[in-house]
C-alpha cells in the first residue's frame, strides 16, 4: 500500500509540479507547532519533523544548535509525538531522528508511538541499509514509511538495493558532508538526482545544502523536489515566528511553482 507521504508527492508530481518538505525542529520555542501548521499552510506537500538528539551526527551547526536549544527546554521524543497527536497539521508529517532514539524507546515501540500520534513517515540516517531489518519489519507492521537517503558516494549497484526498500520517497543526498546552507547548489545534488531517477518511479527528493529557492529550482529541474532544513530551522532560531518561517517556505514554493 502506498502510504500517505508518497501520496501527497506523486499527487504534486503527477500534478507537473515539484514537491517541498520542509523540516521543522519539534520543541523549538513554544511555538513549533504553530510554525509546522504555517509551514504546510505556505503550501508544503509533507513535513520532517525533527526529534532533537544530544548528538545529530548528520547535522550541521544551525540544526544542532537547535536541538540543544529544544532539549534545554525540555524536549523529549514522547513530548513531541504527544503534541503531534493532536496537531491537524493538514500535511502527512515524517519525523527525523536517529536510530538511539528508536532502538532505545524498542523498534515496535517507537514505531508505534509513531502510528499512534498520526506520524506518516521516518528517517533514522545514521541506520545504514543493510542494518534497518528490525526497524523496517517494525514499520511495516504499524504502517510507517521508512524513508531511506541515498549518498552521493553510493555507488550504481547498491541504489537499487536503497530505492527497494524505502518508502514514501527516497531522499537524494546533495553533498557529502553536513547540514547547512551553502552559497551555491553541489553539483553532486544533480547528479545524485539524476542517478537516483534511472532506477525507480518512487519521488526523489534532494535534501542536504539547498538553501535558496534558485537552489531549489536548479536540483527540481531533475529531482521530483527538495527537503529544505537548515534554511528554515535559521529563522526559527532567529525568532521570526510561525509567520516569519512561513514567508520563507513561500518563496521556494513560489518559485518552484514559476520555474
Amino acid at each position: 500500500m502506498i502510504g500517505s507521504v508518497e501520496q501527497a508527492l506523486r499527487a504534486r508530481r503527477d500534478a507537473g509540479g515539484s514537491c517541498l518538505v520542509p523540516y521543522v525542529t519539534g520543541g523549538l520555542g513554544d511555538d513549533w507547532l504553530d510554525t509546522a501548521r504555517a509551514v504546510a499552510a505556505a503550501g508544503a506537500d509533507a513535513i520532517e519533523i525533527g526529534i532533537p538528539f544530544s548528538d545529530p551526527v548528520m547535522d550541521g551547526p544551525t540544526i544542532q544548535a537547535a536541538n540543544d536549544r529544544a532539549l534545554a527546554a525540555g524536549a523529549t521524543p514522547q513530548s513531541i509525538l504527544d503534541q503531534l497527536r493532536d496537531a491537524d497539521l493538514g500535511i502527512p508529517a515524517a519525523v527525523m531522528t536517529y536510530g538511539n532514539i528508536a532502538y532505545h524507546m524498542g523498534w515496535e515501540r517507537f514505531a508505534q508511538s509513531l502510528a499512534a500520534a498520526g506520524v506518516a513517515g521516518c528517517i533514522l540516517p545514521d541506520v545504514p541499509l543493510e542494518e534497518t531489518g528490525p526497524w523496517t519489519e517494525a514499520a511495516d507492521a504499524a504502517g510507517i514509511e521508512t524513508i531511506l537517503l541515498a549518498a552521493p558516494t553510493a555507488p550504481d549497484s547498491r541504489l537499487p538495493r536503497i530505492v527497494e526498500r524505502s518508502r514514501g520517497f527516497v531522499y537524494g543526498v546533495g553533498l557529502l558532508g553536513i547540514t547547512g546552507v551553502r552559497e551555491a547548489l553541489a553539483a553532486s545534488a544533480v547528479e545524485i538526482a539524476g542517478r537516483l531517477k534511472t532506477v525507480t518511479d518512487l519521488p526523489v527528493l534532494v535534501g542536504v545544502g539547498i538553501g535558496t529557492p534558485a537552489q531549489a529550482v536548479e536540483v527540481s529541474k531533475v529531482a521530483d523536489g527538495v527537503v529544505v532544513g537548515s534554511a528554515v530551522v535559521q529563522r526559527m532560531l532567529d525568532g521570526a515566528g510561525p509567520e516569519g518561517v512561513a514567508e520563507l517556505v513561500a518563496e521556494f514554493r513560489q518559485a518552484l511553482d514559476a520555474k
